[in-house]
């Protein structure tokens, strides 16, 4: 499928050519430029998009569900027809493989139909009612109905590591356009191409059914202004973000700011340590080898990556480091997305090299063409880590840290002075599982999910994920961006008290004409 890239943002259903300056993607294997040029907009262009998507908002969030569900599968569909217009365009623009970006358009797609059976089951409604008790005694009560509604229109911001499943019809927006909200979508200029190829498939299923085209729009332009702008403008209500911690705070400073400040859900910082029991190492080689898989899978940049690992001293803990170390010294780099996230790796690879008590386990080779270091394994003891925070601090690429403890009662100290986490992992055998239970509590208070077994790369888009942590591994530990779940963000409860039938929302009457789930005096 052949589709010719234009190189201006798309708003409300038009190609809108920037009038700022231009920007260009640019292939991180050989640091050329891409075509197309693509312009960025100005103030009032942003504007533009954010009033087309505050007009198309009381249209589409009073969409009947089946319809609403239908433009979530039209966009799935028109995704996966792309399919090889936008791997083709991604892998120049990341460096990311044929596979893993294959497997990001399937992912994105099964998100958007994911959502469409949410939004027909109308789970996300949330209906409570207490019927009327007219008879109860010391005092009568009222007939009160709850029911979640949409937001209003939502800034989402793309992510530099998943082109495809974090941006422009990633999770955020899926679900924001689930819950019935509007998206304006800041591009992230490092894919420009690829958000361009999937945007389109957007507009094209909400002129195909009739949906208002300021549903959604995709902007290009600075991060520092347009961006900025974007979540300072009083027509959005929400914010989703992936990316960095300093990225996150800055654009949760503007929300909190506001005249009316908005809720921003920032996923920003992980290392996602992983504890290793010593009835795990019985048999230390395959554990070892899928450990450095997951380290160095998609060149170590997943937000998932685990970046520390804690192993017993002794011989097993030993046998461990030696098998790791060997798997990271065959290794050879990827190419890194960007010129940028190469260099900040560099920079923290060599800030963790310089920390007294920090020695360098192995290193990989690098990879052919530019931006393709080789992994690297440190290692430190726990006292070490304990004592120094900068042990704590991500490298977002292909590194971890092996932190060796002499008694399992000491990883509830470690897990203690860790930051908040996307993930915890957890490596034992049914001999450790009284110090796994004193340990649980610990990895509750700090993560989002909790692995037994296995390793946290790889996210399960399902109806039981939790994507989210405590600060600063997000902005708010109570939601999660991936799974069903993510719907929530972009809702809020209201409740009807002693309504007339006729009057009523539909899934709060008692006809129930959506059949949307209904929880009616608790039962």
């Amino acid at each position: 499928m052949t589709i010719t890239l234009t190189g201006t943002s798309l708003i409300n259903g038009r190609s809108t050519p920037g009038a700022g300056a231009t920007t260009r993607a640019i292939n991180p294997a050989t640091e050329e430029p891409l075509d197309p040029a693509y312009s960025l907009v100005d103030a009032a262009q942003l504007d533009e998009a954010t009033s087309a998507a505050e007009e198309a908002f009381p249209s589409y969030s009073a969409l009947p569900p089946t319809q609403r569900a239908d433009f979530l599968d039209a966009v799935a569909a028109g995704i996966e027809d792309a399919r090889e217009a936008i791997v083709d365009r991604a892998r120049s623009e990341t460096g990311l493989t044929e596979a893993r970006l294959n497997g990001e358009v399937s992912r994105t797609a099964g998100q958007l139909r994911l959502f469409a059976t949410v939004v027909r089951s109308g789970s996300h409604h949330r209906v409570r009612v207490d019927p009327a008790l007219p008879d109860r005694s010391p005092a009568p009560r009222v007939d009160i109905r709850q029911r979640m509604i949409p937001l209003g229109p939502v800034a989402v911001f793309g992510a530099s590591n998943f082109p495809l499943a974090f941006s422009t019809a990633g999770g955020d927006t899926a679900s924001a356009l689930a819950a019935g909200c509007p998206v304006v979508f800041k591009a992230h200029n490092a894919h420009p191409g690829t958000a361009e190829l999937v945007g389109r498939a957007i507009i094209d299923a909400a002129e195909a059914h009739g949906i208002h085209p300021g549903v959604f729009s995709l902007v290009y332009g600075t991060g520092a202004e347009i961006g900025q702008r974007l979540v300072a403008d009083p027509a959005i209500h929400a914010v989703g973000f992936t990316g960095s911690r300093s990225g996150g705070l800055a654009i949760a400073r503007t929300a909190f700011e506001r005249e009316t400040p908005i809720p921003v859900y920032a996923e920003m910082s992980s290392i996602n340590p992983v504890f290793v029991f010593p009835g795990a190492l019985d048999n230390p080689q395959p554990l070892a080898e899928a450990f450095v898989g997951s380290v160095t899978g998609s060149a170590g940049q997943l937000c998932t990556e685990p970046g520390i690992i804690f192993v017993p001293e002794g011989s097993a803990g030993d046998d461990f480091i030696a098998a790791a170390a060997s798997g990271i010294d065959q290794s050879v780099g990827q190419t890194m997305l960007t010129p940028s996230i190469a260099r900040s790796w560099h920079d923290g690879v060599e800030r963790l090299a310089a920390q007294n008590g920090v020695t360098i386990a192995a290193r990989g080779t690098d990879g052919e063409g530019l931006n393709a270091p080789g992994p690297v394994l440190f290692e430190a003891d726990l006292d070490t880590f304990l004592t120094n925070g900068n042990l704590q601090q991500e490298i977002f690429g292909a590194t971890s840290l092996v932190i060796r403890y002499s008694s399992p009662d000491r990883l509830a100290e470690a897990a203690a002075g860790l930051e908040g986490q996307l993930t915890a992992t957890i490596h034992a055998a049914a001999s450790d599982h009284s110090d796994v239970v004193s340990l649980l509590p610990r990895l509750e208070g700090i993560a989002g999910r909790i692995l037994y077994g296995g390793w946290p790369t790889g996210v399960e888009v399902g109806h039981a994920m939790v994507h989210g942590g405590p600060f600063p591994a997000t902005s708010d530990s109570r939601t999660t961006s991936v799974g069903t779940l993510a719907i929530e963000r972009f809702l809020r409860p209201v409740a009807y008290q002693s309504f007339p039938q006729d009057l009523l929302p539909e899934p709060a009457r008692d006809d129930n004409p959506w059949n949307a789930t209904q929880s009616i005096d608790g039962q």
